[in-house]
């Protein structure tokens, strides 16, 4: 045998499952439009707050590590002290940390804005990663509810900011303790009855997809979809399934608020759920939000084991085609609600919060949809080429380089093999520049540079039949002296920008 040492493969570039890289144009599209969403949380008063990507396991809540490893939604590593650490599977976890760590030097109420990624150790599918963006608002220390309508009322903010007119979106509304009334009022109160509780609870969350009649079925003994699968109901009777419909079929609160009032009179918490409905439907009517921007909406239902009272989603209206090429409502693009229990978990004692949280990738995806998103121009660099490589040459061209700049103009210093010229213009021509710099050894003698519209050439060039015709006409090249560099610049640019207007 051969005691060689075998070649080492190459490494193979592979991107991980469920996640992707990020293209200069989506990075633009999302800076844009969270620059947008921040003017909004900035002009009602909230602060930037960061926390690191990584949180002890214990921090997240109910994704805690088994015997081995955390290996339950979350990517985790065991730190040197033996402590499990894990990437924060959203931005609301984090925050009651920082808020509980920091209780003694926060003001009260805490309003605060946070932007960044959150994590998913989930089987990836189809628009489905586990890596994504989110935008959280978060009020920390304000008991009263007109604190979840002043989030209403930002998230309508927020949407219109983006370009997306009234009544192509909605923010519903609804309240966790309304719900437990109306389980508590057919008889599914008590610890005993959780499970069930949590069944008809995930039925409601289909009302959508399945129509009244399909949550029928789910609330009941079950339902077959087309293919033949079954799905285990809830198993409520008649009477408590027609309750439940009501509740979530109520389309004009204020018509059936005392009859909702009725059906959870004598719950535990029923009737202060639909007393905080109307104080927050009370307080966005005054101040301007009408039902076609803020709906007191019975069928929301968000974070079952999550929010403590108000819950509240943002909705977009307009249609858009699948994969399948259907026509489809969007549906979500964030939303939130109260949760008293999350910094308490910390403190040992009561802390209101509330808050709601923007998924910026599907929210970019229905701005695009409807053109808001990624509309403005990039211009690219203006390319200052290299003809010699001494050093007197190469500080001219880095001059210019840096005289461009200052003016505002985006530029680049050809840095590849200056040799060879003509890969220059090619790079020029693959990049998109719009203008190239050049000064060889005769014009430096002269003081003076050539500048060549590539825009206006390669459109001239198409009309041009032969080399002597190009010769001739020094299609849209220009040598003017180095002290009218900027001037010229601008006013080709200013030329292909109004070039690039007429033509639509």
């Amino acid at each position: 045998m051969s005691d060689k040492q075998k070649k080492p493969q190459k490494l193979k570039a592979r991107l991980p499952r469920g996640f992707v890289d990020r293209s200069a144009s989506d990075i633009r599209a999302v800076n844009e439009m969270t620059s947008k969403i921040r003017a909004v949380y900035e002009h009602y008063g909230f602060d930037p707050l960061e926390t690191p990507l990584f949180e002890y396991t214990d921090a997240l809540g109910k994704f805690l590590p088994d015997s081995d490893r955390p290996n339950e939604g979350v990517f985790s590593l065991q730190d040197d002290d033996e402590q499990w650490m894990s990437l924060r599977y959203d931005l609301t976890a984090p925050l009651a940390r920082h808020v509980a760590e920091n209780f003694n030097e926060i003001q009260l109420p805490y309003r605060t804005y946070r932007a960044g990624y959150v994590f998913r150790n989930e089987k990836p599918g189809p628009g489905r990663f586990r890596q994504f963006m989110q935008f959280d608002a978060d009020t920390v220390g304000a008991p009263g509810v007109q604190a979840d309508a002043e989030m209403c009322m930002m998230m309508a903010d927020t949407l219109e900011a983006l370009g997306i007119k009234r009544g192509d979106y909605v923010v519903r509304v609804n309240n966790r303790k309304v719900l437990d009334g109306v389980l508590e009022a057919i008889g599914l109160g008590g610890d005993d009855k959780a499970a069930q509780r949590l069944n008809v609870l995930r039925a409601i969350d289909k009302l959508d997809k399945f129509g009244p009649e399909g949550v029928a079925l789910l609330l009941g003994a079950g339902r077959r979809d087309e293919s033949g699968d079954f799905t285990k109901g809830a198993g409520l009777n008649a009477d408590q399934i027609e309750k439940v419909l009501f509740f979530v079929g109520i389309k004009d609160y204020a018509e059936s608020a005392t009859q909702l009032a009725e059906l959870v009179a004598g719950t535990s918490n029923g009737g202060e759920g639909v007393e905080e409905l109307n104080f927050i439907g009370s307080l966005v009517t005054s101040a301007g939000y009408q039902s076609d921007r803020i709906k007191i909406d019975p069928s929301v239902v968000r974070g079952l084991e999550y929010y403590t009272g108000p819950v509240y989603e943002a909705e977009l209206l307009f249609d858009v085609t699948n994969e399948k090429g259907e026509k489809v409502v969007f549906g979500s693009v964030g939303g939130g609600g109260r949760y008293d229990g999350l910094v308490s978990r910390f403190m040992g004692q009561p802390v209101p919060a509330t808050g709601f949280s923007i998924g910026v990738s599907r929210l970019m995806t229905a701005l695009k949809n409807l053109g808001k998103l990624g509309m403005d121009e990039v211009i690219e660099p203006v390319l200052v080429t290299v003809m010699d490589g001494d050093v007197e040459a190469m500080g001219r061209y880095q001059r210019f380089t840096q005289q461009l700049r200052a003016a505002g103009i985006r530029a680049e210093m050809f840095q590849g093999n200056w040799k060879k010229f003509g890969n220059q213009l090619k790079y020029a021509d693959r990049r998109g520049c719009p203008i190239a710099i050049i000064q060889g050894g005769d014009e430096r003698a002269e003081g003076v540079v050539q500048i060549k519209d590539l825009i206006e050439g390669k459109r001239l060039s198409g009309e041009i039949e032969d080399n002597a015709s190009w010769r001739e006409a020094r299609v849209a090249q220009e040598t003017v002296a180095e002290a009218q560099l900027i001037e010229k610049v601008k006013a080709m640019l200013a030329a292909q920008a109004e070039d690039r207007k007429r033509a639509g």
